[in-house]
This record gives structure tokens, sequence and C-alpha cells, in this order.
């Protein structure tokens, strides 16, 4: 295996030093006094991250930046500042830095920080799997889209950098990130979950940090905060959108420091957690409103999981619904239910705005009110039920724009086809298939598309 390879890029010897001796040793670090002999290396040499001061006469790292981004060299940068604000920092990140360091830094940090970026790197890297999350079951899909979703599970899994999951609310983020821990190497220590909208203003930061004694009324001893609470493990910030903005001053300091200063304390104690965030709210647009910290969103999307919401992964509805039918009836102690096929193409055709959690709830119900084995379309909740197909038939096509119209009428039409097909042959899909005049794989899919079982038409 080839060795990682660092580029450090200041005008100061002394720093050039003090990556020499700071850096693992591991690792091949090569020195540069000026970003021109710094892209000289880069033309002629391979590496994996340059490290480099912003403000250095002849060609600074900004323009080191540009140039490197501009030619195409497979390199992750990371810049330095020794000039307090961070909007020299934040620019950079726009313009493609991997991470920033403002000087004076703790070695540490500096490490810290390299060694994120080479994992990342390697995290990239690795092939994209589509492994299903066995310990998870209501993580479920076989759609495209979250056959992505588990293979960047499993790869954040393999990486200790922070995680920002996205996604509408009942997607499943709090899911994910626990699967994300449960495949970590920090597995066996604590997943702590904080709902950040859900915390007193008043209270966040001495939840998330802690306070000494005296620090406030009513402080009458002291207290871990969650950062202490998690230590060794992994801290899951849900709806990180709602925190107020002096709170995500701090946090973004005890994320670039790895370090926490409880409330009404003098010295910062280190502490070793991995961060995944979690929210429903675009944040990028949160920072163009000024609500989000722009530095603090550039510190959270490192390894970013978008879930899509359910009604653009219609197809994983059926397999879904199975599955959490299962548990909920596993629960409940009753005898195990199945859906009629009505009853499958209504939930598979319904948007579903609450996401698997309003999913959830819907199966839960029809569990409690209905009476047989088989849950047909008369169990489902009202708001389901009245987009029955015989409700949705009798508006009038006419009263739909063409485009929607027609899908309206070939989905209805290729699910009567498909049942009376299967009817007809007793449910032998390879007859169903031969006489459709499409491969067997082909009409399988169109089953499940539909929400079609051919064990529901067979003798």
């Amino acid at each position: 295996m080839k060795r990682a390879r660092v580029l450090v890029v200041d005008d100061k010897e002394s720093f050039l030093t003090l990556f020499r001796r700071i850096l693992p040793k591991d690792l091949e670090v090569v020195c540069a006094s000026d970003g021109l002999r710094a892209l000289e290396l880069l033309a002629q040499e391979r590496f994996d991250v340059v490290v480099s001061d912003i403000r250095m006469p002849g060609a600074d790292g900004m323009t080191l930046l540009k140039k490197i981004r501009e030619s195409g060299v497979a390199v992750d940068v990371i810049l330095m500042t020794a000039y307090g604000t961070v909007s020299d920092a934040v620019r950079a990140m726009k313009y493609g830095a991997a991470d920033y360091l403002t000087k004076p830094f703790d070695p540490d940090a500096a490490v810290a920080a390299v060694e994120l970026v080479l994992e990342r790197r390697s995290v990239a890297a690795a092939p994209v799997g589509s492994t299903l999350v066995e310990d998870f079951p209501r993580l479920i899909g076989e759609s495209a889209a979250m056959k992505h979703v588990f293979g960047i599970i499993e790869r954040a899994g393999a990486s200790d950098a922070t995680v920002l999951v996205t996604g509408e609310s009942g997607t499943g983020k709090e899911l994910v990130a626990r699967a994300v821990h449960a495949k970590s190497a920090r597995s066996s220590r604590r997943f702590v979950p904080v709902n950040c909208g859900a915390l007193p203003e008043n209270l966040i930061e001495s939840e998330l940090f802690g306070h000494v004694r005296g620090a406030f009324t009513g402080a009458v001893a002291a207290k871990r905060g969650l950062f202490e609470e998690a230590s060794g493990g992994t801290l899951f910030l849900d709806e990180i959108g709602e925190l107020p903005l002096p709170v995500q001053v701090k946090l973004t300091r005890a994320l670039q420091e790895r370090s926490v200063r409880r409330v009404g304390a003098t010295d910062e104690q280190s502490v070793d957690v991995r961060i995944i965030a979690a929210t429903n709210v675009d944040l990028a647009a949160a920072v163009e409103a000024g609500n989000f910290r722009e530095d603090l969103y550039y510190r959270l999307d490192v390894l970013a999981i978008p879930l899509p919401p359910l009604r653009e992964r219609r197809e994983d509805i059926p397999i879904l619904a199975e599955s959490l039918l299962a548990r909920i009836t596993a629960a409940a102690g009753t005898t195990t239910r199945r859906l009629s096929p009505e009853a499958v193409a209504l939930l598979s055709s319904h948007d579903w705005p609450g996401n698997v959690r309003q999913l959830e709830n819907a199966l839960a119900r029809a569990v409690a009110v209905s009476a047989g084995d088989i849950i047909g379309v008369e169990s489902l909740p009202t708001e389901v039920a009245r987009q029955a197909p015989s409700a949705r038939s009798a508006t009038p096509l006419v009263a739909l724009p063409y485009r929607e119209a027609i899908a309206v009428e070939r989905e209805r039409a290729t699910r009567e086809y498909l049942i009376a097909l299967l009817r007809d042959v007793h449910g032998n899909v390879t007859q169903a298939a031969e006489r459709a005049g499409i491969e067997r794989e082909s009409f399988h899919r169109l089953m499940k598309r539909h929400g079609v079982s051919a064990e529901d038409f067979r003798k």
C-alpha cells in the first residue's frame, strides 16, 4: 500500500518544522516555502493532502487552492490563517478547501484535521455497497435510492468523520445515525441522542457542554454535558438547525478544537466524540437567511447522507409495509396479518407526507381495527382510504392535466391487466410473463411496482 503524502506550504520555517515533527511517521511529509514551489511539486509528484498558509508572499494559499482546482489535481487542501476572522476560511471552503485551521492551533487539532481528510479520501475511494442494514429492520428498500443510502452507511461506518443526515420528518434519520454508529469502531460505546429543538434555550449550553457548581441559579452541583457523556462513542444532534446562534458558535469551536468548556468553567476538557447531526431544514438556505452559521455548516457537512422521501421510492412500500406489519403484530401479540392486493396498491399510491413514520402508524391502526387475517382497504386510515382506486376513478380524467390523466389511466389499466392475467393463470408468474410477451424478471418488477402478489391468485 502506498504511503499517504502530505505537502506542507508555509513561508515560516518554524511551521514547516512543526509539521515534520507532529505528523505521524507513517505519513510522508514534503515541505515548500511558497505557493509557486508547491505548484511545481504538485505538477511533478503525487500528494494526498496539501496544508497551506493563506497569507504568503508570491502565490498565497487562496491562489494555490484555485490553481489546484483549475488543474484538476486530485488532492485535498487544508488552509491555515492567523487572522482572527473566519471569513477567509469560509471563502476557502466555498472554493473547495477540505478544512481550515486558525493560528495559533493545537498541534493535536492539526494532526486530527490531516488524519480526517485522509480518512475521508479512503472512504470516498471505497466501493459503494448495497447491503441492507440487518440490525435495523425499518431501513428497508430495494430501490436505487435506498441502495445508495446503504452504501454510504457502510462507508460512513468505516470512518470517524462527522456525518450530516438530511431528509423530511419521518424518513428515518435517527435510524440511519444508529446504523452508522453500529457499523463503526465505536459501536461498543454509547450512542447519545439529543433533540436540539426540544431543549429549553436557556439550558441548551449546559446540556451539551455541562456546568460547574454555582455557574447559575439552581446549579447546586457540577454536571457533565452530553459531549462528555458520549465520550468514546457517538453524539447524535437531531434537528441541528434549531440550535440558537450563540450555541452554534460554541459548537463550532468544540468541533474544531475537539474540546468543551463547561458553563462557568475556565478550563477546557478534551473529548473524543464522533458527531452525527440530522436536520429536516435546508441548512444552505438557513445560512443564506442568516439563521445558521456558515462555518458550522461546513464543519458538519463532511459526509452527507440525504434520505429520499417515501413518495420518491414507492417501489419499496410493499416490502417495507410487510416488514413493518410483521413487527407490529409481533409486538401486539396478535396473529400475523397480510395486506390485500388492493390495500398494498393503495399504500403504494399514497404520498405519505409523514413518510415511514406515518406508514407505520397507519399499519398499527389497521391491525387494531381489522378483524380477520387479511387487512383490506376498509381498515386503512381515512386519509389513505379516500384515495382508493374507486374514489380516484370517480374523478373525470378531463379534470386532470394531460400528462397526469394519461399517467393515472395507464397505472390503473396496467394494474387491472396484471390482476386479470394472474387470476387467469392461477398465479403462475412464468405463464403470465409468457402471455404478456415480456421477460419473467420484468413481469416481477411490474408486480412489485403495482403491489400485486401472485400468491393471492394461486389455488
